[in-house]
């Protein structure tokens, strides 16, 4: 078997091959185009000299050549690593030597914006380039592609062997490499053929980046599962192009995170008049703050469905069935999915009691790369501790209260940080909150607030007082109230709380 052939092989294309498989811009892609391209792209890293299981690094936007490649290295019998476009180029050295990759493919916009590191990786020999390059060294990747065969046969390999990595967002420390097979990325589209009930005649929409577990298989693997059609936009999303796409293709589903669901809320109603078509809105990467669906459900007409997943797993481990939002619920768990509850003692909680989520999914990741002590501690007996807190109701809806290192015992009572910060989002002066824990002068651990002001700062910091005298206990009133600028995140668009943490230690510092 080969997971890319079960995508884009002949028994796919008899029953999509004339359908659009993916839309970019102005351009239209067949399955049966992509299913070309993809059989070149395997040729091409081939005469390029990949062994099975040999890894390949992807430095590209988010377009159908990106596609290609990927599913072509997948093909191939190697393993596809899409990287995160925004790393420091010290993690994509500590990437490059932790996967031992045979070749790295960059796309020339990148490449010249890093041309000392590009020119770093050629000389150490297999950097292919996509598009213009002066590196002498530099493989020409459409070169190799217009040279390769495209009626090769895919590599047999077996459903247990690698076929991609995907690097963790390196939220705490340097990013990981988790390594998924062939059987896991048959399991793409899960949730949107079980949940949503989509189909090929279906256009998907996501807004995050392809190097995403989220995205990955939300807006380009499960749709290619179903027959679907996949919109990308190669740049990071911003509202207004998003919008505009939206109002030019008319996706039925549409991925996206909960910061860029509060931003596409400032946009005028006329920019954004499209998105009231759209059938099913879905929210993954963080904590939902349920004042932002209320606000979404109020300008729409449409819920928002929470979804959640890692990277660990690649695909959805539980979502919320359309009509079922009610307040904080994350979802249940999706068939085949098993979801327990455990406390630090690892003893399995009754409903009602938060505890930590484990999961046993059809797609979980054989471990992490290189990383035996993370991977015995995290992977155990079939299971996984997603070391994220949950509370399931006597409905079997569960709940995400938050990271268990999030939790901070104040005043000896604990305090989940989403509490305080969904407090303060209902007002309409603060555009976005994060609460972190801040050790004081006397070595006890407080809270502090950021908030990013929607007008002006010192509106917004009265809001988030007022809201959280009127909202909160004593105890879970934070001590520190500060307005910033943005709150720093990820490239998933994950908060980085510690930031903000150092960013109040070093002002108490200088206070002495």
């Amino acid at each position: 078997m080969n997971a890319a052939e079960e995508l884009l092989g002949k028994n796919a294309l008899a029953r999509h091959g004339p359908r659009s498989a993916l839309i970019c811009g102005d351009m239209q892609l067949r399955y049966s185009d992509l299913a070309a391209q993809v059989r070149r792209a395997a040729d091409a890293v081939l005469t390029l000299g990949l062994r099975p299981g040999e890894r390949v690094l992807l430095l590209m936007r988010d377009t159908p050549e990106l596609a290609a490649a990927w599913l072509g290295v997948v093909r191939a019998g190697g393993v596809a690593v899409a990287l995160n476009t925004k790393l420091s180029e010290d993690d994509y050295r500590h990437i490059r030597t932790d996967s031992a990759a045979r070749l790295t493919l960059i796309e020339d916009v990148f490449a010249t914006a890093r041309p000392d590191l590009t020119r770093e990786f050629a000389a150490q020999g297999g950097l292919a380039v996509a598009g213009d390059s002066d590196v002498v060294q530099a493989i020409d990747w459409r070169a190799a592609l217009a040279a390769a065969r495209d009626d090769a046969q895919a590599c047999e390999v077996a459903g247990g062997d690698p076929a991609f990595w995907l690097y963790s967002s390196g939220t705490t420390g340097r990013p990981k490499g988790i390594v998924h097979t062939h059987a896991n990325l048959l399991c793409a589209g899960m949730g949107q053929r079980e949940v949503l009930g989509l189909g090929p005649d279906d256009r998907v929409l996501a807004t995050s980046k392809l190097f995403f577990s989220y995205a990955l298989e939300h807006g380009l693997l499960g749709p290619l599962s179903i027959g679907a059609t996949a919109i990308l936009y190669p740049d990071w999303a911003e509202p207004d192009p998003i919008c505009a796409l939206v109002e030019r293709w008319r996706p039925n589903a549409f991925y996206s995170v909960p910061s860029f669901y509060r931003r596409l809320l400032d946009v005028p109603q006329r920019a954004r008049a499209a998105l009231s078509e759209v059938r099913y809105f879905v929210s993954a990467g963080e904590r939902l703050p349920v004042s932002i669906n209320e606000a979404w459900q109020r300008a729409t007409g449409r819920e928002i469905l929470g979804l959640y997943g890692m990277s660990e797993t690649f695909c959805v481990a539980m979502m919320t069935p359309p009509g079922t939002v009610r307040g904080p619920r994350t979802g249940k768990p999706l068939a085949g999915v098993g979801a327990q509850l455990r406390d630090e003692a690892g003893t399995e909680v009754r409903v009602g009691t938060p505890g930590v989520l484990w999961l046993r999914h059809p797609s979980l990741a054989v471990g992490y790369a290189n990383r035996p002590e993370a991977t015995r501690e995290q992977f155990v007996d079939g299971w996984f501790c997603t070391r994220d807190v949950f509370v399931c109701d006597v409905d079997g809806f569960y709940a995400h209260q938050g990271r268990s290192d999030d939790f901070i015992k104040v005043a000896g009572q604990w305090v989940q940080p989403g509490d305080v910060e969904e407090a303060v989002l209902a007002a309409p002066e603060i555009a976005e909150a994060a609460c972190v824990p801040v050790t004081d002068e006397a070595g006890f651990e407080r809270l502090a607030l950021f908030v990013v002001p929607a007008t002006a700062a010192a509106a917004a910091l009265d809001a988030a007082q007022n809201a959280c005298e009127a909202q909160l206990p004593r105890f879970k009133r934070p001590r520190w109230v500060r307005a910033v600028t943005e709150i720093p995140r990820t490239a998933t668009g994950k908060m980085q709380r510690f930031k903000l943490r150092e960013m109040l230690e070093q002002e108490l510092l200088a206070r002495g």
